[in-house]
């Protein structure tokens, strides 16, 4: 699979579904024309750190770290403005401590938000605006989730009544996000209204996980004319049976999910994220195989799978990123000689240093297999008699009380005795000038004196110690129970002089300003030969994503998003440095002896070898590009348009006719394997040549190039045909065509009706509105006072479902799949059935004047207006080795 292949690769998906994902990024002209918004919707926008949110006299302090989505939003935002330009508004909470540093705090100069946010300032809620200091430069509106905390009883109320959720007063975390939710609720609600004034509005807001969930199911109930799109990053209760070690993948159709969340205490939580699945328009996830989780545990099938991509940073010379890789490898070596002084009897040119980093999850990581493993690989090593040595980091953050008092002496003695060295090797420099200026050879005693000998001799003797070096850099807290240190006293990975593996366990974040470790993570990262991550529940996996990105060979498994991801789209992901365990269909032992091989073969590779791995694993980064990723998130936002307006198609392709041109024949699906590159592009790299393939293996090559399609339980539900989607394009084509088909059947028979049903079949799946079911509104009473502003609005599809039950609890785990005998169901709301859902939504949205809701009260949650009607609520249930 030469460089030709992998760009054929990336092409293929960049083109999904017959989308040219290039020709849409168009820095939001098109946006701005059809007034096309996007509300990004998620507790990580500028927000990484610790919360403080005060409610009335009681400080709460908010201590979850995130990350992987963080990462998400942060690298996606270049991608996104491309498409909507100024149109692209991120929605998050307000963090007092990170907005200092991270966000230029200013007015917007978008109308409908300065009104938004002045209406619900007027009604004490402290809303932020500004611009986040990132790439792209997005605009951000923050929500000081303190100044609405009086709210709190009200809005839990609201929030029982209408969705059949309760929130605990002791679960400080889902009141933050209840506050959070109902505050996102009421900006869009309010934007809307404002959008719409000009002219007719697209508008559609995506929000990330249980946290934003709130937000999601009250605009739906309210009937908002707004696209919705859920996505979970992992389910919630999916993270907690991991980490009870539960036999998950191989149970999860016999969970009992209402009695297992409610042992962990999460059943609030877990009912937010599965009402936000029912509620989107559009629910996605990462990966194929927490598609497969959320089916179970959700109730709900992704619609699309939306993988997670990087900002990839590109080199003008293939060596830069291996001169990268030999500086900070350099900061490695200076870091182990003094960790292991008075132990370092083994060559650094011989040793490759090993990591496996993330969130202290010590099963769900697989820290537990890595440290059998690297027993294992010790083991091995030494039977062979092999030469080279093992560093093993494991950077996983827990509770410490300091740096460890041995790890800090080991540094200095290696710092005394290279300043003593560099000080005997400047006064050697100086004598050997003066001897040869006055025409000498100096001779051994005038190079080096006994002073010089003597002040050698006190670093060496310094630099003994009879203990052996640490196996972690820090005090751990609990010492005893920690899972990594108790693991590894059972493997007996102590760093003996004899073993060739050798453990350092740094419980902290990297960070620069170390005194121990002076390195950010990027730059460990490439400093380092080999990733491990052997994750049991791992969603994506940035890790070894960002492995790849950096050119590090790295070992993932299939139960993480990634490795599937890999394993579906690139053929023998292993000559590329990416290795996949197999922990789904395998044994915990047979798995485990699979990455202690993997790892023994990696540390058996020549250093010519192993330059060409890590050239062949930067290749791939143009597979996890935001560039060719960030079509699926397109293709989701253009799903939930087509679900709520019909007519979104026929007024982009108006907008975009003059330079957009599409094929005549229909896009089709991507393929699990890369297309056979041009002919142009058909040459292999000069290491490509160096390993001759076998017969079998040009065999399997042959045969890798008959595209396979993916697995169609994963493929997107599409309402519509693509060949339906690029039909009005080539329409006038078409009919031309068509009529020059009926001309020739006259003299010809057997020519009658072959173009003409064809074309009728597409004509009548077009307009037949069978594809837009999802989208049938209906209108509802407006007599119940409460909740929302004064308005007539489109109330809920009597087939939404929140995959709630009405009293509070489930009775069966998948009673949102049950349907009652024809005849006994009721609808709950009135509908016209002779009308197509579409005509409904329009008929039920025409003379509607909405308006922005407020509260009448500080100490009360009512609005001017209805929400819904109760029973229509209730229907919803170079590299140097």
């Amino acid at each position: 699979m030469p460089i030709s292949k992998i760009k054929h690769a990336a092409k293929s998906l960049r083109t999904f579904q017959g989308i040219n994902f290039e020709s849409c990024l168009d820095n939001g002209e098109t946006a701005e024309q059809m007034n096309k918004w996007l509300l990004e919707v998620s507790w990580e926008v500028a927000n990484k750190g610790k919360q403080t949110v005060l409610y009335v006299f009681i400080v709460l302090r908010r201590t979850d770290l995130v990350g992987g989505i963080y990462t998400v939003i942060r690298s996606k935002v270049p991608i996104t403005k491309k498409e909507y330009g100024n149109n692209y508004i991120c929605l998050g909470p307000y963090n007092d401590s990170f907005v200092k540093t991270e966000v230029e705090v200013g007015e917007s100069k978008i109308e409908a938000i300065r009104e938004t946010v002045n209406e619900m300032k007027r009604y004490g809620v402290n809303v932020i605006t500004g611009n986040w200091l990132i790439e792209g430069f997005p605009q951000v509106v923050l929500f000081d989730i303190g100044s609405a905390a009086h709210r709190l009883d009200g809005w839990k109320g609201d929030f029982f009544e209408y969705a059949h959720i309760g929130i605990p007063y002791h679960d400080r975390e889902s009141n933050d996000a209840l506050i959070f939710g109902f505050c996102v609720f009421w900006f869009i609600g309010t934007f809307i209204e404002h959008v719409k004034r000009i002219k007719k509005s697209y508008v559609i807001a995506h929000f990330h996980e249980w946290l934003a969930g709130v937000g999601l199911v009250m605009t739906r109930l309210r009937g908002y004319d707004c696209g919705l799109i859920f996505t979970t990053h992992a389910t919630l209760l999916g993270r907690y049976l991991c980490a009870g070690a539960a036999d998950f993948y191989n149970n999860l159709s016999r969970f009992d999910l209402d009695k297992e969340a409610g042992d962990r205490q999460i059943y609030h939580r877990y009912c937010i994220e599965r009402a936000a699945a029912s509620c989107a328009h559009v629910f996605t996830t990462v990966s194929k195989i927490t598609g497969i989780e959320s089916e179970y545990l959700l109730n709900k099938k992704p619609d699309i799978l939306t993988p997670n991509g990087l900002s990839v940073q590109t080199f003008a010379a293939l060596h830069e990123f291996q001169n990268l890789h030999a500086q900070n490898k350099e900061k490695l070596n200076a870091f182990v000689r003094g960790h292991f002084y008075g132990h370092y009897d083994f060559d650094l040119d011989k040793t490759l240093y090993f990591f496996i980093a993330g969130r202290y999850e010590f099963s769900n990581k697989g820290a537990d297999m890595f440290i059998e493993s690297l027993a294992r690989l010790n083991h091995m090593l030494k039977s062979s008699g092999s030469d080279v040595t093992i560093v093993a980091f494991m950077i996983f953050p827990t509770a410490t009380n300091n740096f460890n008092i041995e790890s800090l002496r080991g540094q200095s003695v290696a710092k005394m005795l290279r300043d003593t060295v560099q000080n005997v090797q400047s006064d050697i420099g100086k004598r050997l000038y003066e001897i040869c200026l006055r025409g000498r050879l100096p001779t051994p005693d005038q190079i080096l004196q006994a002073s010089d000998l003597i002040e050698l001799k006190k670093c060496i003797y310094a630099s003994q110690r009879s203990s052996l070096p640490p196996i972690c850099t820090h005090n751990v807290c609990n010492d005893s129970t920690d899972p990594i240190l108790n693991a590894l006293r059972r493997c007996q990975l102590f760093n003996t002089r004899y073993d060739r593996v050798k453990v350092i366990f740094h419980p902290e974040f990297l960070r620069s300003t170390s005194p121990l470790l002076p390195m950010d993570y990027e730059e460990f990262v490439r400093g380092c030969h080999l990733g491990v991550f052997p994750s049991y529940y791992e969603p994506w996996g940035y890790t070894p994503a960002e492995c790849t990105v950096m050119g590090v060979p790295n070992i993932s498994t299939n139960l993480s998003g990634f490795g599937c991801f890999m394993e579906e789209h690139v053929h023998q992901a292993e000559t590329y440095g990416i290795y996949v365990v197999d922990r789904r269909y395998k044994s915990a032992e047979e798995s485990c002896h699979q990455l202690a091989q993997y790892m023994f073969d990696f540390s058996q590779l020549t250093r010519r070898q192993r330059i060409i791995l890590r050239n062949r694993t930067e290749r791939l980064s143009e597979l996890l590009d935001w560039n060719t990723l960030g079509i699926y998130y397109y293709r989701a936002r253009q799903m939930a348009l087509q679900r709520i307006h019909p007519e979104f198609e026929e007024e982009l392709l108006k907008c975009t006719s003059e330079t957009f041109s599409a094929p005549s024949t229909p896009g089709v699906s991507r393929s699990s394997t890369p297309a056979p590159p041009d002919r142009e592009e058909a040459s292999d790299e000069e290491d490509d040549q160096d390993q001759p393939t076998s017969p079998n293996q040009q065999e399997q090559q042959s045969s890798e190039k008959s595209p396979s399609t993916i697995d169609k339980q994963y493929e997107p539900h599409l309402e519509r045909a693509d060949s339906v989607r690029l039909l009005s394009i080539n329409k006038d084509l078409r009919r031309a065509a068509v009529d020059a088909a009926n001309e020739a059947s006259a003299n010809d028979p057997h020519l009658e009706s072959t173009l003409t049903d064809a074309n009728d079949d597409e004509v009548r799946e077009l307009t037949s509105g069978k594809g837009n079911q999802t989208s049938a509104f209906v209108s509802t009473s407006n007599s119940k006072p409460g909740l929302l502003p004064d308005a007539q609005t489109a109330a809920l599809n009597k087939t939404l479902n929140l995959g709630l039950p009405l009293q509070g609890t489930f009775s069966d785990a998948h009673d949102g799949q049950r349907q009652a005998p024809e005849g006994e169901t009721k609808p709950t709301v009135s509908t016209q059935d002779d009308l197509p859902s579409a005509h409904v939504l329009h008929k039920s949205l025409s003379g509607v004047d909405k308006t922005s809701f407020a509260p009448l009260s500080s100490s009360n949650t009512q609005f001017t207006s209805p929400l819904v009607d109760q029973q229509a609520a209730q229907s919803i249930g170079k590299e140097q080795i």
